[in-house]
């Protein structure tokens, strides 16, 4: 099956994998990456230097800035927020950077927030609303504000 690209989104990407369905009212600029069988749910934003590897979910509401990676069969929230600025400021020319992780079949809960610079490992779920201030191991559920380990899951 072709790609779905919604005729009300604003995909600039050629990079768009097999399979892909991008909902109304989503921009994707032209240098993200997106694998196969994804789907874009309306009113993301993906900018230019991310990607997105394959079976990824992304639901409405969220926007993927430069420097996040998304591996295989990630599941991100609705309104999940991701940050890549650890000292954000207006027309800051001198600002840096960083790279944001999210491992191989992880989960994200809606409306948690990930600081920049982290790594979500495989299979890890972070609950809903939780704010994440660390790393978060493989296989681990971490809920909370900030968000703290709960319990092992099976993934």
């Amino acid at each position: 099956m072709a790609k779905f690209i919604h005729p009300l989104a604003d995909c600039q990407s050629k990079h768009i994998g097999d399979d892909t369905k991008i909902w109304q009212f989503c921009v994707v600029l032209p240098n993200a990456e997106i694998g196969n069988n994804c789907n874009i749910c309306s009113h993301c934003l993906i900018e230019n230097d991310v990607k997105i590897g394959n079976n990824v979910t992304i639901k409405c509401g969220v926007q993927v800035w430069d420097g996040i990676e998304l591996e295989d069969d990630v599941m991100v929230g609705a309104n999940v927020s991701f940050t890549n600025d650890k000292y954000p400021r207006s027309h800051n020319k001198d600002w840096t950077l960083m790279q944001t992780k999210v491992c191989r079949g992880a989960s994200i809960g809606a409306g948690a927030t990930l600081l920049p610079g982290l790594t979500i490992g495989e299979g890890a779920m972070i609950g809903a609303g939780s704010v994440v201030t660390k790393d978060v191991p493989a296989g681990e559920l971490w809920i909370g504000n900030p968000a703290k380990f709960y319990k092992k899951i099976d993934y």
